[in-house]
């Protein structure tokens, strides 16, 4: 029997990715394990293997192609004792319809952008459908974000037949239902859908502002697009509120200055390790989430998740946007090794090399434009942690100690919380207790 490969999802929020390159090409014999094609996400570029053996029959997306949805057939695989000829040219036509369901996307995408919602995961190749419609009184297979959309449309999804592999719905059948107004409303989904996020001033309304000739167009990219909507759902779906406090500098500048000279060379004399200031943060938060776990947290509708480990994503700039690579259980790594593991991941993010384990979840954050010389600022909170802290410059400040004015190097940082997780209060706990260990690092040291 033939196999389909799909378009693999390769993070929970992906719902489309570019085929960026097929490294098999038709009539090759492939072995399960083989790399036989890279796909683009929003943060990365990845691999896709092959999970079984056979010859590629037919390749049905061609590499450069632009948003190629989840789920959606992309090449058939002939397996042992099957002519590859004949499943190339019987193939075609039991690709799971991609082009109806298709080309209504544009419009009902464009109507009212959604906030991302987790996307199905499939695996990267997967036998052939079987095509049941869903019925009445039968159990219905949606993904998640199919149910979402359906949910806010107010759509039965038992009236929607599913396209995905073995007639599961996924977000394309939704949005033809939507648009071509195939399927029965669901009279109690849409009194509890939750309201679609605000959608802003159409492209034209916006050229209108501006003379024509006047500026270039340059178009989206994937990753420019799944920041704009995150974004926006960030920031109209978490109450938002700030703490910001001053840290004195001067004991950590000390500690890292012996560190790196205590740091051992090697034979062209290079350090083992170079620690920054923003390894000492890292640290310093996560030990804070440690000390005050009610703070390690994340909210969901139902429950609130307390977290065991201190999971420290970093921003990490990268061209067109930014990503934030987790340092895993950065409360039980030392200084030298947070060092060097975000010098890894700052590599590989800007080539795009991340895999999405390092990338998704994780408990926190930092941001730190202290390098620009950004004194302070309010950095939005990355769903799904429920704190933030933004990080600026460390600056040389007049302060007064013990009744006296003296210099000392002060640096300002701003949690700020998902109010809805963390209370007043309990924000106050955490940024104190990160100040703490910010001005008394050798705490971090024992």
């Amino acid at each position: 029997m033939s196999v389909k490969i799909l378009m693999p999802a390769l993070s929970p929020t992906m719902e489309k990715g570019n085929l960026a390159r097929w490294l098999k090409k038709e009539g090759d014999t492939i072995k399960s394990g083989d790399v036989i094609a890279e796909i683009e996400t929003d943060k990365a570029t990845m691999e896709v293997e092959a999970i079984d053996d056979g010859v590629i029959a037919k390749i049905v997306v061609p590499e450069g192609t632009q948003d190629v949805p989840v789920n959606e057939l992309i090449a058939l695989v002939a397996q042992e004792g099957e002519d590859a000829k004949a499943v190339a040219a019987g193939g075609g036509g039991a690709a799971p319809a991609p082009k109806p369901a298709a080309a209504p996307a544009p419009t009902a995408a464009a109507a009212a952008p959604a906030a991302p919602a987790p996307a199905a995961a499939p695996a990267a190749t997967a036998p052939a459908p079987a095509a049941p419609k869903a019925a009445s009184g039968d159990r219905v297979f949606a993904s998640p974000l199919a149910k979402r959309l359906a949910k806010e449309a107010g759509l039965d999804l038992a009236q929607i037949t599913g396209s995905g592999p073995h007639g599961r719905i996924v977000e394309r059948d939704v949005k033809a239902a939507v648009a071509g107004g195939g399927a029965k409303a669901a009279p109690a989904a849409a009194k509890s859908a939750a309201p679609a996020l605000p959608a802003g001033m159409s492209d034209e309304t916006i050229k209108k502002f501006f003379v024509p000739g006047s500026y270039e167009e340059v178009p989206h990219d994937s990753m420019r697009k799944v920041i704009a909507r995150r974004l926006v759902e960030a920031k109209t779906t978490i109450p938002h509120f700030y703490l910001t406090v001053d840290c004195n500098l001067t004991a950590l500048l000390a500690a890292r200055e012996a560190i790196n000279a205590a740091a051992p060379k090697d034979k062209d004399k290079q350090p083992a390790y170079k620690v920054s200031v923003n390894d000492f943060v890292i640290k310093a938060l996560a030990m804070a989430l440690q000390r005050v776990p009610e703070a390690n947290v994340t909210y969901t509708e139902n429950t609130m998740l307390k977290h065991k480990t201190s999971d420290i994503g970093v921003a990490v700039s990268i061209p067109g946007g930014l990503i934030t690579p987790i340092v895993r259980n950065a409360q039980t790594k030392g200084l030298a090794v947070i060092s060097n593991e975000m010098k890894d991941y700052a590599a590989r993010a800007r080539a795009r090399k991340l895999k999405p384990e390092e990338y998704q979840g994780g408990s926190s954050a930092v941001s730190n434009l202290g390098m620009f010389g950004i004194k302070n600022f309010s950095a939005v909170i990355n769903p799904p942690h429920a704190t933030i802290l933004a990080v600026g410059a460390g600056e040389e400040r007049v302060i007064v100690e013990k009744g006296q004015m003296k210099v000392a190097t002060m640096m300002s940082v701003t949690l700020s919380t998902d109010h809805r997780a963390v209370d007043g209060a309990l924000g106050a706990q955490l940024i104190s207790a990160f100040k703490d260990f910010i001005e008394n690092p050798v705490g971090m040291l024992v």
